[in-house]
């Protein structure tokens, strides 16, 4: 392995540089890319359980950005296909969401069709920072409540404090 790749590595390793890791990977999954970030939040957690509340916030970070940039890759791809189709694509989906607005984003937690509903709001030119932050407060409470509720299920010697 190349000198760099280790170093990157390294530094991206639990325990030592978990809320780095949390990020990236919590970025990663908020895009089309197919990987969950829960794992990542709850090992951290389970290592260093004074963390409970900065994983928390990392990985809602992380998981927002991805889906920002996921609305942005909507709104470039809305802005090809017109460029080429000359039409504006019509479906139930697209006016529903439509109709729900910057809220829908709310949903983007939800597993499988989360991560394309943030691009459709892309695409449908919802407004970025209310989609954006409807997409924090749902990102928020999946990782507060998986994460709880994990650590709930596999009880330890936590403190929080």
């Amino acid at each position: 392995m190349p000198p760099w790749m280790q170093s990157l590595m390294a530094t991206l390793a639990l325990p030592e540089y978990g809320l780095s890791t949390v990020f990236v990977v919590a970025f990663i999954s908020a895009t089309l890319l197919p990987l969950g970030s829960e794992p990542a939040v709850l090992g951290l957690v389970k290592l260093n359980p004074h963390l409970f509340w900065p994983a928390i916030i990392v990985a809602t970070a992380g998981n927002t950005l991805g889906g920002a940039v996921t609305y942005w890759m909507g709104y470039g791809a809305e802005r090809a296909y017109e460029a080429v189709a000359h039409r504006k694509a019509e479906a139930h989906a697209l006016r529903w969401l439509e109709r729900l607005g910057a809220k829908a984003c709310l949903l983007s937690w939800l597993p499988i069709v989360g991560d394309p509903l943030c691009a459709v709001a892309g695409w449908l030119r919802l407004p970025f920072w209310p989609c954006t932050g409807y997409m924090a407060i749902g990102k928020f409470a999946r990782y507060l409540v998986m994460t709880a509720g994990l650590l709930w299920l596999f009880p330890g010697t936590w403190s929080f404090g």
